[in-house]
């Protein structure tokens, strides 16, 4: 099978080139290690040097990195909370493992109809008790693509497709683990395959690129449609049938200061209207949170704590997000972070 370990962790190291073995280092406590994940930059760019980039596909779930120390496991989220009584499967999955001393990067998906659907993944997200998790009757999968460290190395300074060959050597790959596969070539092509396929979009990685505890031009994301996260300043007031809210007010943070982004009003079930507006009365406060005034006439304000996945047609001229759509919460990423994504240029 392919993914099958045969080797331990200490031989796979063993095999490496004098040049990659020197540039090994002692781990840190693999918890640590796990704490700021590397990401990617958005871009545009379309050409790509042949046999620079590797070509992953852009996966719609939650960043999540996996730490074993002997019998010790740590699911992590972006933002370092553990998630293991969320995804339990997942830990038992890691637990069989025969290497017991490793730190991966990945992310945890669930499926509709083939597609990875994070408005599914939604109804799986912020659950702990084991009931709960079961009723959900939400699968999940944790698509695994990187290696920082293995049996007591921290492997982040060798090249990724090092990196990546040490991975598929070191773990097993069976349900509910998953080996991220990549293409070594074919940019623009493989783009147009993917948005065909109704796909999210591409990850372009340079094949010799460390890992970087950072967000890097090393990593770009290539999209099909627009789409990122945004904070929740506040709501609208509900009309007619509709419960709750009406719409949330939206921004990202610049210089320190919470700019409006518009408002989203659709992607909301009566479920979810009801479970936010429950939050959202939680944090309500008097005064505004963003930095200009807004032309809202029934506008409530609250903490600006929460964020919002959102999908959207295009920036307007004005800096406003047309034709917005909310698809959920990420309970895995922190509002101060959150800034106006724009295309990095090429390099």
């Amino acid at each position: 099978m392919a993914g099958t370990r045969t080797d331990s962790g200490t031989d796979l190291l063993d095999t490496l080139s004098a040049e990659h073995r020197r540039l090994l280092r002692p781990a840190a406590p693999g918890a640590e290690l796990a704490t700021r994940p590397m990401l990617a930059t958005l871009s545009d760019r379309r050409d790509f040097a042949e046999g620079k980039w590797i070509f992953e596909r852009k996966l719609d779930g939650v960043r999540t990195l996996a730490v074993r120390e002997g019998e010790r496991i740590d699911l992590l989220s972006r933002n370092g909370i553990r998630v293991n009584d969320t995804y339990p499967e997942i830990v038992a999955a890691l637990a069989e493992q025969e290497c017991t001393d490793f730190t991966v990067d990945g992310e945890i998906v669930a499926f509709f109809h083939g597609r990875t659907d994070f408005s599914r993944l939604q109804q799986r997200m912020g659950l702990t008790r084991p009931r709960d998790v079961a009723a959900s009757g939400v699968e999940v999968t944790h698509y695994l693509f990187d290696l920082l460290r293995l049996d007591g190395a921290d492997t982040t300074r060798l090249p990724l497709r090092t990196r990546k060959s040490l991975l598929r050597r070191a773990l097993t790959f069976r349900a509910p683990l998953r080996l991220t596969t990549h293409r070594n070539g074919g940019g623009a092509e493989l783009l147009a395959e993917a948005c065909a396929h109704g796909w999210e979009g591409l990850i372009a990685k340079r094949a010799e690129s460390r890992y970087l505890p950072r967000r890097s031009p090393d990593w770009l994301k290539l999209k099909c449609s627009q789409g990122q996260e945004f904070v929740i300043g506040g709501f609208t007031q509900p009309a007619g049938t509709r419960v709750a809210f009406g719409a949330l007010l939206l921004g990202y943070y610049e210089e320190g200061r919470l700019r409006y982004a518009g408002k989203v009003g659709t992607g909301f079930g009566r479920r979810t209207l009801l479970a936010l507006g429950e939050r959202l009365a939680e944090l309500r406060v008097p005064t505004s949170p963003f930095d200009t005034r807004i032309p809202e006439r029934t506008a409530r304000w609250v903490e600006p704590r929460l964020v919002a996945q959102v999908a959207f047609t295009e920036w307007t001229r004005d800096g406003k997000l047309r034709a917005p759509r909310f698809l959920g919460l990420r309970e895995d990423k922190t509002a101060t972070d959150i800034t106006r994504e724009r295309p990095a240029r090429p390099r």
